[in-house]
């Protein structure tokens, strides 16, 4: 990966999401590992469709919310927390 790529750029992340992954700045491909752990950690992929997150109240605050959301929309979703 080319140095200083957007996907390795510390970000800012916002307190909602540091409650799940941790003190930021981060980069935005760490966040998404780290989610990743989280949501495996405590069993919140749904069982039946795996690209279904089912959120518990740290993911909600997240997730702007919902209650469950899919893969695609999680990185949309996570955007909005990191600057």
């Amino acid at each position: 990966m080319a140095k200083g790529s957007a996907l390795s750029k510390p970000l800012k992340l916002s307190s909602e999401i540091e409650a799940v992954v941790g003190k930021g700045p981060m980069a935005r491909s760490e966040v998404v590992k780290k989610l990743w752990d989280y949501i495996k950690k405590n069993k919140l992929q749904d069982a039946k469709n795996k690209r279904n997150i089912n959120a518990d109240d740290k993911l909600k605050s997240v997730f702007g919310g919902k209650s469950v959301v899919n893969m695609f929309e999680m990185t949309k979703l996570v955007s909005k927390h990191l600057s």
